[in-house]
């Protein structure tokens, strides 16, 4: 099983990165955090991986951070989430601290607000990990991680405003979950075109080309 990989990026897509390593390239699919999160392709990165065994082919999913691949871990054992969806998951969300919170809070109308997950799914989720996500946040914690309540953290999952999308709404909290100050993200963000059919992924990949360096 391959539980990690070191290599050059050589290709990266909007939910795929391409990794060679030892002259083998490995397609990863990722979450948006994660791809954002990565260097300019023909850099060296290092990818935490679950890997997923089906019967025609073998999968690999690629997390940056510890965190993510925790949650992930989490979600994929509940019913009917499986590690595409927990990915989608993952990728709608403003970051996984903001979405073990909701699961923690048993906030299941605004875990509906996520692209991917349902009345039944967001119900499932609270009743299955609730606890298990208070305890990862507590272990979070106890890392040194910076834990903000929902009321008042920044990077909890957004409440869209009267002129502004929810897709820009998540955009500027990913923005502010990668570590970009609040402000900067909305003012980049407010800039680019509202488009209806719009995805979250193109958005933010026209966000961060955006943002001052």
């Amino acid at each position: 099983m391959i539980g990690n990989l070191r290599g050059r990026v050589i290709d990266r897509g909007v939910s795929n990165v391409l990794i060679e390593c030892a002259g083998v390239g490995y397609e990863v699919s990722a979450s948006t955090h994660t791809l954002a999160a990565l260097s300019e392709i023909g850099a060296e990165v290092s990818l935490r991986i679950f890997t997923h065994y089906l019967d025609h082919k073998i999968s690999l999913y690629g997390f940056a951070g510890v965190n993510e691949r925790e949650l992930f871990d989490l979600l994929v054992t509940v019913k009917n989430v499986g590690p595409s969806s927990a990915i989608k998951i993952l990728s709608a969300g403003a970051g996984p601290v903001a979405i073990a919170q909701l699961i923690a809070a048993q906030n299941s109308k605004e875990l509906q607000s996520i692209k991917g997950i349902g009345k039944k799914t967001s119900e499932m989720l609270v009743v299955e990990l609730h606890e298990k996500c208070e305890a990862l946040l507590m272990t979070w914690a106890a890392d040194g991680m910076t834990i903000v309540q929902p009321s008042t953290a920044e990077n909890t999952m957004p409440k869209a405003t009267s002129n502004r999308s929810p897709v820009h709404s998540d955009v500027i909290l990913a923005l502010v979950q990668l570590g970009y100050r609040k402000p900067a993200a909305e003012k980049v963000v407010d800039t680019l075109p509202d488009d209806p059919a719009a995805t979250l992924e193109s958005v933010m990949r026209q966000a961060l080309q955006a943002m001052p360096r």
